[in-house]
C-alpha cells in the first residue's frame, strides 16, 4: 500500500520532455501570431490614412463650394497634418480648380508598408498608391 502512494506522488509532476513539448507548441503559435498581428496593424493604419484623406477632401470641397478655389485663404484646411494616430502625414498640392492629397507613412509604417507606401487622392476622386500593390490592393 505504501508503494502505490509513493508511485502516485512521483507521477504528479511534468517531465522535462512534456515541458519542452509545451514550449515548442507555444513557440510555433507565437511565430504564426506575430506576423499576422503586424499585418493587421499595418492595414489598420492604412485605413486611418484613407479616412483622413477623405476628410481633408471633404473640407476642401466645402471650401471650393464657398469660394470657387480649393486653396482660398479663407479656407480652414491646415496642411500638412498628421493622422490621428500619427502614422501618416497628409500633404497637398492645392490649386484654384484642383488638388492632389498625399498620405505618406512615417516611422515603422514606412518600413512595414511597402505594398502601398504613399496614398494619393485627387479632386476628381482618383485614388492611387505609390507602392508595389497599386490602387486596387491599397484602396
Amino acid at each position: 500500500m505504501t508503494g502505490s502512494i509513493l508511485h502516485r506522488l512521483a507521477t504528479r509532476g511534468f517531465t522535462l520532455l512534456e515541458l519542452m513539448m509545451a514550449i515548442a507548441i507555444l513557440a510555433i503559435l507565437v511565430a504564426i501570431a506575430i506576423p499576422s498581428y503586424s499585418q493587421y496593424v499595418t492595414r489598420t493604419n492604412r485605413v486611418d490614412a484613407r479616412v483622413e484623406l477623405e476628410t481633408v477632401a471633404q473640407e476642401l470641397e466645402r471650401c471650393f463650394t464657398l469660394n470657387s478655389d480649393f486653396g482660398h485663404e479663407d479656407c480652414s484646411v491646415a496642411l500638412p497634418r498628421m493622422t490621428e494616430n500619427g502614422v501618416y502625414e497628409i500633404t497637398g498640392a492645392l490649386e484654384q480648380a484642383s488638388f492632389v492629397l498625399t498620405a505618406t507613412p512615417q516611422g515603422t509604417q514606412a518600413t512595414r508598408d511597402t505594398l502601398c507606401a504613399a496614398l494619393t487622392l485627387s479632386h476628381a476622386g482618383v485614388r492611387d498608391a505609390t507602392g508595389t500593390g497599386g490602387r486596387l490592393e491599397c484602396w
